[in-house]
């Protein structure tokens, strides 16, 4: 019986051939490699990364495509919410069972409509990841890659760039899934940074989340007055909007508050 796509998880299933190679070579997988993909839907992007791997551990909500995907020899799933599943301990899980002591690595074609909390929710296990490639709304990636001083340049942009190398891989026209989404997409590739800056993670969401709340104003409005609150001294030019601000200042400011 043919799947329905369900609009309350968001579902588009990829369905162009060419289109699938490139998001596989650009994923370049190799053979025992400890890899998940999220959402791996009717399989358009399981079975070529399987073949190539060995084995494939998928993440999967939709309960008839999970009973699908079981039947499958070389698949683990793992039926649940994917901002439900705890990714350290899965990864612990994962090498346990194939003695393998690498880190994993993370690959899906994202519900667009939890995308962003998809991404914050991994930020939170990055120590166990290797790499992620994910297929995502075009502004949404636009947004991740975006550089200070552009309309782009937003509170993702600085929350991932702090941990991440990113990279926009490639272009994904609405008309290479059923049904076409009304939004172009992309694939991105997203490199954990091996020395990060050391930082407390609640303090730089809270900074940079005060400082975006109202993005048009000068930062005196709103960080400025955070900063008072927090008994701040030190030397921070406040008459900028945040998007005029790069990550590595906002970092800064973190650590020093």
């Amino acid at each position: 019986m043919k799947h329905i796509a369900r609009k309350r998880f968001g579902q588009h299933f990829l369905t162009d051939g060419g289109i699938i190679d490139a998001i596989v070579d650009a994923i370049a997988p190799q053979a025992g490699q400890p890899m998940v993909e999220i959402g791996p839907g009717l399989a358009a992007l399981t079975q070529p990364l399987v073949e190539r791997l060995g084995h494939l551990t998928v993440v999967e909500l939709d309960r008839d495509l999970a009973v699908r995907l079981r039947e499958h020899p070389h698949l683990s799933v793992v039926e649940s919410d994917v901002l439900k599943v705890d990714f350290t301990a899965l990864a612990a899980q994962m090498q346990q069972s194939a003695d393998l002591p690498q880190r994993i690595r993370v690959v899906g074609n994202l519900p667009y409509n939890i995308s962003t909390p998809i991404l914050f929710h991994l930020l939170a296990h990055v120590e166990v990841i290797e790499d992620q490639h994910f297929m995502l709304q075009k502004e949404v990636i636009d947004r991740m890659v975006a550089k200070p001083c552009t309309s782009d340049y937003s509170r993702l942009s600085v929350m991932l760039q702090w941990r991440y190398d990113m990279d926009n891989v490639l272009f994904v026209p609405p008309e290479s899934f059923d049904p076409p989404p009304r939004v172009d997409s992309a694939v991105v590739r997203m490199l954990p940074l091996a020395k990060p800056p050391v930082v407390d993670v609640r303090t730089l969401e809270t900074l940079v989340q005060v400082a975006f709340s109202q993005r048009r104003k000068i930062l005196r409005n709103t960080l400025g007055k955070w900063l008072d609150e927090k008994g701040f001294g030190g030397e921070f030019d406040v008459q900028r909007r945040a998007e005029e601000v790069p990550v590595a200042e906002f970092v800064a400011l973190a650590q020093a508050v």
